[in-house]
């Protein structure tokens, strides 16, 4: 995908990246650039904390997280039943 920098050096993420990186309006991005002088971008994670009694701990998160949908469900799961998750 292809987009360009404005005049205030700002880039636009394509809306179908921005969906599938959970991403909307505010949002943080973490960029780096890697040894081939690629520039990376990730989404940086939300610290988490198990709460509960043994046997019945939940994961809370410590900050937002982006909407968890049905579409990310079903991909995620697809993604796992072909080996691309571990």
């Amino acid at each position: 995908m292809i987009t360009t920098i404005d005049k205030a050096g700002r880039i636009v993420i394509p809306k179908p990246l921005r969906d599938l990186l959970g991403v909307s309006s505010g949002g943080e991005v973490e960029l780096d650039i890697d040894d081939d002088g690629r520039i990376v971008m990730s989404i940086p994670d939300v610290p988490k904390r198990l709460v509960g009694p043994p046997g019945r701990r939940v994961v809370v998160a410590d900050g937002d997280m982006p909407p968890l949908t049905v579409e990310i469900v079903r991909d995620t799961l697809e993604k796992t039943r072909r080996g691309e998750l571990r």
